[in-house]
């Protein structure tokens, strides 16, 4: 017990006197330093006593669906400052591949009393995938923004990149280079955010391969793309649109002589690729600050409506797309 006074107290840098008042629900206590003490508590794995239980820390949880696209620490970075300066601990859960499933970060978020969480990217944004986890964070009538287009059916606000936008204008731009056969690298069928991109070019010429969001099989999608003769090709993440590259690199082609590509995020470092990638540009920052301003409100108490609130990209041309070949 003395331990973890000494520990909560040093976390919340207050008195071991002050960390036992407020575990003994005694007065003498500034809401600030009590919110304090009971972060430090969660942060560290310690259990609330049980006439605290009941009562939310300052903590808020932010799921992250991997970290190994740069995009999603970008998102990362500035929601935590952004949760930061507004006086709340962040909680980071990031899947991985086999790793621990988005259901039971939902519970350990849960468990520790968080006051909120912000998802970017996971279960929701797949329309055949397992929704039933959700459930438990609106039963708790719990504080939830979702970055990025998901199902509609969930009762949550989404912050989301205008995706039809989006393709519109790296379609229009490889079009305008003189491209007539385009193809589109895409997530899986039931991908939300790639089915708006595709259904935007409703009646327009392309064809299409799905992919999982890893370089390797966007490689192999690419490939099957080429070989069906396209000159120009439209990737639903930065991360699919290197492989692209990778995968004209591996058949003799170079990029963007003989095929241009396209990608989506501007995700850091897209700059310093070989060549510097064309891409449409997610506006992170202002992503990030909208969906924590939704989330506070709700925290205190502001009515939310669990509506989209779609953000306008914009198209980088670098040096990944040129006028098409010319076929002799």
């Amino acid at each position: 017990m003395t331990k973890r006074l000494a520990e909560v107290a040093k976390k919340a840098g207050v008195s071991e006197a002050t960390v036992s008042r407020v575990l003994n629900g005694r007065n003498g206590v500034s809401e600030a330093t009590r919110a304090s003490v009971l972060t430090a508590l969660d942060v560290l794995g310690y259990e609330r006593p049980t006439k605290l239980r009941g009562e939310r820390g300052r903590l808020v949880g932010l799921v992250l669906p991997e970290l190994q696209n740069p995009i999603f620490p970008a998102l990362a970075e500035v929601v935590t400052a952004s949760l930061a300066q507004r006086g709340f601990t962040p909680l980071l859960a990031a899947r991985t591949i086999g790793g621990v499933p988005e259901r039971d970060y939902i519970e350990m978020l849960l468990d520790h009393q968080v006051s909120g969480v912000v998802f970017a990217g996971g279960s929701y944004a797949l329309a055949d995938a397992e929704h039933g986890h959700y459930r438990a964070l609106t039963d708790r009538r719990m504080p939830v923004v979702m970055v990025n287009a998901g199902v509609a059916d969930l009762g949550f606000p989404h912050i989301s990149t205008d995706d039809a936008v989006a393709v519109e204008q790296a379609y229009g731009h490889l079009r305008s280079l003189g491209h007539e056969r385009i193809g589109m690298v895409m997530g899986p069928e039931d991908h939300v955010p790639s089915r708006r991109k595709l259904a935007a070019l409703e009646g327009k010429d392309y064809l299409v391969e799905r992919t999982s969001f890893s370089m390797e099989s966007a490689r192999l999608a690419a490939g099957k793309l080429i070989e069906r003769g396209v000159t120009g090709m439209i990737c639903a993440s930065d991360v699919l649109a290197l492989g692209s590259i990778r995968a004209a690199r591996r058949l003799g082609l170079d990029v963007p002589a003989d095929v241009s590509v396209v990608g989506f995020d501007d995700s850091a470092l897209m700059t310093c690729t070989d060549p510097p990638l064309t891409t449409v540009r997610q506006p992170i920052e202002m992503m990030g600050q909208a969906a924590v301003d939704l989330l506070v409100n709700q925290i205190e108490g502001s009515g939310v409506e669990p509506d989209e609130l779609l953000f306008e990209p914009e198209l980088v041309v670098r040096g990944s797309t040129a006028p098409a070949p010319q076929r002799g």
